[in-house]
């Protein structure tokens, strides 16, 4: 990613692929800024991996955030089956190595969530470490630079002129009155009724 500045990610996602997820986490972790997580639904299995890069994680009062084993579909002889369950075991520790860098907790504790799917709400995944803030309604209005000011009231003006002029061409007067032509209204009309009588 380019760029250095500190940069918010919002989660709201039940999950996907482990693999996408661990690009995604290893970006956030080599990012040189601060990374904000604010998770404002669900960061559910390997979103949850993914809220576990930010600097600082941040659930919404009615958030949740999930974790369990990794799954996979498999075909074949009992052989196959058996390096499936070998390829789990090792995705379940690289996502283990994410949580516990996160939680500081145990790997046998983590181990136990994962198999129990656990779910916690925004209370209970500060208490365990996964997140380190709920949020909350902000008691002062942010500050906005001179520039986003600007930015917003021209945009804000644009806006405003244009729904003005299409307000005046939509309006439908009680008694239509026609203006008077113009010069250049005539030179048309003029050149209108040339063109007719060449036609004709």
């Amino acid at each position: 990613m380019n760029g250095s500045g500190n940069i918010t990610v919002w989660i709201n996602s039940p999950g996907g692929d482990c693999v996408a997820a661990a690009q995604i986490y290893n970006m956030l972790m080599e990012y040189p800024g601060n990374v904000t997580v604010k998770i404002d639904g669900i960061a559910a299995s390997a979103a949850s991996v993914i809220a576990m890069a930010g600097t600082r994680v941040m659930m919404s009062p009615v958030s949740m955030l999930m974790i369990h084993n990794p799954m996979t579909m498999a075909f074949g002889n009992s052989a196959e089956m058996q390096k499936a369950i070998d390829m789990l075991g090792e995705v379940k520790e690289s996502i283990i190595n994410a949580y516990e860098l996160k939680t500081s907790l145990s790997r046998a504790k983590l181990s136990r969530l994962m198999d129990a799917e656990t779910w916690m709400n925004a209370n209970k995944a500060v208490e365990l470490g996964f997140a380190d803030a709920i949020l909350e309604r902000s008691a002062e209005p942010e500050n906005v630079s001179e520039t986003a000011a600007a930015t917003a009231f021209s945009k804000a003006a644009v806006t405003n002129s244009l729904m003005e002029k299409l307000s005046v061409r939509c309006r439908i007067s009680a008694k239509p009155t026609e203006p008077k032509p113009t010069n250049t209204e005539r030179s048309v009309a003029d050149l209108m009724e040339r063109l007719n009588l060449i036609r004709n």
